[in-house]
C-alpha cells in the first residue's frame, strides 16, 4: 500500500511539473508598436509570412525574452509579393 501511495505521489509531482511548462493565452505579453521599441528577442517562435501579399500588410511576430516569457508584437509592413515591383 505504501508503494501505491508513494508512486501516486510521484506521478502528481511530475504532472504538476509539465502543467507549469505550458503558457497560457494570458501569460503572453502584447507589445505595443512605435518609434524606439526595444525588443529582447531570444528566440523567434513565429512570424507573418509576407511573400505572396502586396501592399501594407498587418504582421505578428511570436518571440520569447531572455527571460523566457513569450510575447506577441503586432505591427503593419509593405508585402514583398506586388507583381509590378522590380
Amino acid at each position: 500500500m505504501k508503494l501505491f501511495a508513494l508512486g501516486f505521489a510521484a506521478l502528481f509531482a511530475t504532472g504538476t511539473a509539465f502543467a507549469a511548462d505550458v503558457t497560457s493565452a494570458s501569460d503572453v505579453i502584447h507589445d505595443k508598436t512605435g518609434f524606439f521599441l526595444h525588443l529582447d528577442v531570444y528566440k523567434v517562435l513565429s512570424s507573418t509570412d509576407i511573400s505572396g501579399q502586396c501592399g501594407i500588410v498587418p504582421a505578428h511576430l511570436r518571440y520569447l525574452d531572455h527571460q523566457g516569457r513569450e510575447h506577441l508584437l503586432d505591427y503593419q509592413v509593405q508585402g514583398v509579393g506586388c507583381a509590378s515591383d522590380n
